[in-house]
């Protein structure tokens, strides 16, 4: 299936572009994974045909950052080496509104959550992605991993995410995707592969315009 090359596709501002750059909005999404038959299925929806942003597509479940996030209880925080990589761009404040947004929207959108209040400690790091320049409507969106057994609660349709089910690779890619959903799909298979005790160390990547994989940038000495 052929792919919009932007990271809006179908979205109201498809036509459009931005007359000066606007500032990203920060997001997260999640991405609850389960061993499958044919290796590891993960937790994606379609989003509603209505909506202004990527309508129509697959997608992890995810959304902006809310004030409130850096505030709300946790029954557990972020393990070090994940606060850390979080924290690469940004505060330990923010870093934490990312992770707890992630939580948020993973309840509000699919019915399933960490915990009440959720627990961040059982959350990874893979990796994020920066909206190009050139799109009015742009996200500085990191993205975390959960596994299944740390969810609790059924599955129950927002309305914002239909089509909710944890899908292989193959059928995912089967299904219709924005690019930058298949690129993150691609990184998560890439920490999925690795040894458990490497995926920590590993160089860490961001997403660029359009789809350019990037090394981050090393923390301050």
């Amino acid at each position: 299936m052929t792919k919009e090359p932007f990271d809006n596709p179908g979205g109201a501002d498809v036509a459009g572009r931005a007359r000066r750059p606007v500032r990203p909005r920060h997001a997260a999404s999640i991405l609850v994974w389960r061993d499958g038959q044919d290796g590891p299925e993960l937790l994606m929806g379609r989003r509603n045909k209505a909506l202004r942003f990527m309508p129509d597509v697959m997608v992890f479940p995810g959304g902006r950052v809310d004030p409130g996030d850096a505030r709300a209880a946790a029954t557990a925080e972020l393990r070090p080496e994940v606060l850390a990589a979080l924290s690469r761009v940004g505060t330990a404040r923010l870093a934490r509104a990312c992770a707890m947004a992630a939580a948020r929207e993973l309840q509000e959108e699919t019915g399933l959550c960490l915990g009440e209040p959720p627990d961040l400690s059982v959350l990874d790091y893979l990796c994020r992605a920066v909206t190009p320049t050139s799109r009015p409507m742009r996200f500085n969106a990191r993205f975390l991993i959960a596994p299944a057994e740390a969810v609790r609660g059924n599955i129950i349709s927002s309305g914002e995410l239909e089509e909710l089910g944890f899908y292989s690779a193959a059928a995912a890619r089967a299904a219709k995707m924005a690019s930058i959903t298949e690129v993150i799909m691609e990184e998560f298979l890439a920490w999925h592969a690795m040894p458990p005790a490497q995926r920590a160390g590993r160089r860490l990547v961001r997403i660029l315009g359009l789809n350019a994989r990037m090394a981050e940038r090393e923390p301050a000495a």
